[in-house]
């Protein structure tokens, strides 16, 4: 079935406030009415109200990078979802193989955090990835399905309108080696057959399925012809708005 596409960029730790403002603009001047699919971008939090304010009156919406499983209290350095929402997020990151690999974060507080989210109103990009290691080991699947189903268990069937996977390989991830278009469509079909297999086929068949890993102009309309490729998690090319609008229309 036809899945509208969802292409985001994920600034990580760049751009000050000065440099996001200047970089959403242009964003917002190449992409006046891209109707055929979702654009969001993700700034650093202290640049999310500049940013969403920049975009103000364009299609493009704005998430953050991350969030905690509480609205507030004494969780020095968090934030919260709410306040997500009140800076002008729509959107919020949550599993990315950094947060995973560098922060420690499990699959259990992966999955609160992603229930928390939802509940709250925020829409989520839930990210999932084998490394290298366990790709040569032969466990990407074994990885992909633990990720899934401890990932999504306990998610009410009704929030799944407001969730996509981003299928991001950590190898693939700000080395400049990207998937083959048949690695990602097999990635992605593995991926959708474990959403069909847990949730049934109406999800399978919704749930947008982002590839994430050294996305870039010259290679996104590829990558896009896989018939289960449903967008793009785009890291380093976000930051320069003619790349990431590349990106963009060889999504639609």
């Amino acid at each position: 079935m036809s899945r509208r596409p969802l292409v985001a960029g994920n600034w990580k730790l760049n751009h000050l406030i000065g440099a996001s403002i200047e970089t959403a603009s242009s964003v917002k001047g190449l992409l006046t009415a891209p109707s055929a699919l979702d654009i969001v971008v993700c700034p650093v939090f202290t640049a999310l109200q500049s940013v969403a304010e920049t975009l103000q009156g364009s299609p493009i919406e704005v998430g953050g990078q991350n969030c905690y499983v509480k609205e507030s209290g004494a969780f020095t350095g968090e934030v919260s979802p709410q306040m997500l929402l009140d800076a002008g997020c729509a959107w919020v990151i949550i599993g990315h193989s950094e947060r995973r690999h560098i922060f420690g974060e499990t699959d259990t507080l992966l999955n609160e955090k992603l229930k928390f989210a939802r509940s709250a109103g925020l829409k989520v990009m839930f990210c999932i990835g084998e490394t290298l290691e366990e790709r040569e080991a032969g466990k990407m699947n074994d990885v992909l399905s633990r990720q899934v189903s401890k990932g999504l268990e306990g998610i009410d069937p009704g929030q799944f309108d407001g969730i996509a996977i981003a299928y991001e390989p950590v190898w693939a991830i700000g080395t400049g080696v990207t998937a083959t278009p048949q690695q990602a469509q097999d990635a992605h079909a593995f991926v959708r057959g474990l959403l069909n297999s847990q949730l049934g086929g109406t999800i399978a068949d919704t749930v947008r399925i982002q590839y994430g890993g050294s996305v870039k102009p010259d290679n996104a309309a590829e990558l896009m012809r896989n018939p289960d490729v449903d967008g793009f998690l785009v890291g380093g090319a976000a930051l320069k708005a003619d790349s990431f609008a590349a990106i963009v229309n060889a999504a639609i």
